[in-house]
């Protein structure tokens, strides 16, 4: 037997940690290599941790809701007919120093282990079991407690907040029942003493209940409550300001419909209007870099790459932003296998953490909902995010040599929001005309 040490892999140059959501196996079951063991959350992805090897997961190190850095172990795998293949840069110990390097092992988990939780039958994250050393708490009391996780299992959430209450004396088993209780390793008396069984609320928020009965409360899942932080904590940072304008898109219309079936011949892609949108925005991206910049503090950083970010859409209906990285070096065949790979791998649930971070500016196409424009809110740090309403037929007044003409256009409106604390009127209203320049003038003789 050997045991092999599951770690959190690496997710992408600017992860460094990620929460555990959800084990999908518990100890004692068997795992196949490359099965996945446990469900992990950065702050926008999930993504599962799969076992590099076959074997008996044997312990947990971590549990739901932990904080955990790339590069820790999470669980052990005990694998059969030696060690598992894994490659390292160091040679094969002797068995000699292996043999000794157990005895410190041991001797350490000896000397640091807190408290023994044999006598429970409970299971206790290594975390849990930790804070319960540090502030003496008893197994009883672990065992008292109801815990929010899995199978009612203790979280580091319920262990804190029951500190919080037992030292504001809120929420707290009557201590007289947990003493009476019987420690483990210690003989229970031969006559229990008659004393009633302790009420235990559970250490986490109650559920509110509806008045009339008649309303459904519903929980917000984990996706919702960081959406909903990010965008308080935006309007709370930035001084956002709204600029319009509407544009003729008639030669984009025409020009798509002309080459949409060749462009999906040829290159295996569906064309939508969002990579020309893309394309279009890049460019004046380039023209005006103070759009391309971040606050961080006092201090403007001005980015090198034009990295834009596109909202999508996820399984369970909530949005994400993944980045498309050197924006401004794709042709408008880049910017489509771009637009269409970061959109699908959203819709079905694949995204990896890495595809989300290091956005320096973002669009979100409301018009794929309807709406003629919006008031989008904007992508912490950037200063910058312009909104792409529907595309609808209306009259318009054409002007041409022989005079002004009423005809039927292709519009759609602009919508940029952009921080007013580094970006003033002039540049934000600048740089929305300019899209719309590249735009209005597109050459509807250009190859694809």
């Amino acid at each position: 037997m050997a045991r092999f040490e599951l770690k959190l892999p690496k997710m992408g140059e600017s992860v460094a940690e990620a929460t555990i959501t959800n084990w999908l196996k518990e100890v004692g079951d068997k795992i196949e290599a490359d099965e996945a063991v446990l469900e992990i959350a950065t702050d926008k992805v999930d993504s599962e941790v799969p076992s590099e090897v076959s074997g008996i997961l044997v312990e947990q190190l971590f549990g739901k809701d932990d904080l955990v850095q790339v590069g820790q172990t999470i669980a052990i795998i005990e694998t059969e007919g030696g060690a598992p293949e894994v490659k390292t840069q160091e040679a094969v110990i002797p068995a000699e120093v292996a043999e000794i390097e157990k005895t410190i092992e041991v001797a350490k988990e000896t000397v640091t282990a807190p408290q023994d939780f044999a006598g429970s039958d409970k299971f206790f994250s290594p975390l849990v079991k930790n804070i319960a050393k540090e502030e003496g708490i008893s197994v009883a009391e672990l065992d008292s407690l109801n815990g929010s996780g899995k199978d009612g299992r203790i979280t580091k959430e319920d262990i804190l907040k029951y500190i919080e209450d037992r030292k504001s004396g809120a929420n707290v088993p009557d201590q007289k029942v947990i003493q009476d209780k019987p420690q483990p390793n210690q003989t229970a008396p031969q006559v229990a003493p008659q004393v009633a069984e302790p009420t235990v609320q559970k250490s986490q928020q109650a559920v509110p209940v509806s008045v009339n009965g008649g309303d459904e409360i519903i929980e917000m899942d984990r996706m919702r409550k960081l959406i909903s932080g990010y965008m308080i904590a935006s309007v709370q940072t930035s001084a956002h300001v709204q600029s319009f304008i509407e544009v003729d898109v008639t030669n984009i219309v025409k020009w798509r419909d002309k080459v949409k079936a060749a462009f999906e011949k040829r290159e295996g892609e569906k064309l939508t209007f969002t990579p020309i949108m893309m394309e279009a925005v890049a460019k004046a991206l380039k023209d005006f870099p103070g759009m391309n910049i971040s606050v961080n503090g006092d201090y403007i950083i001005k980015k090198k790459n034009i990295n834009l970010g596109m909202a999508a859409a996820l399984p369970n209906g909530n949005l994400i932003v993944p980045v498309i990285k050197n924006a401004d070096q794709l042709n408008l065949v880049g910017m489509a296998k771009a637009v269409n790979d970061l959109g699908n791998r959203a819709k079905t649930g694949k995204l990896k953490p890495d595809d989300t971070q290091g956005g320096t500016y973002t669009v979100t196409n409301v018009g794929t909902f309807g709406s003629v424009f919006g008031t989008p809110i904007i992508n912490q740090p950037q200063v910058g995010i312009l909104a792409l309403g529907a595309i609808r037929k209306v009259p318009a007044v054409i002007e041409t040599p022989e005079g002004d003409f009423i005809g039927i256009r292709q519009k759609m409106f602009l919508s940029h929001s952009y921080d007013h604390r580094v970006v003033d009127g002039a540049l934000g209203g600048s740089f929305v005309k300019r899209v719309a320049e590249y735009l209005e003038a597109f050459d509807v003789d250009r190859d694809f």
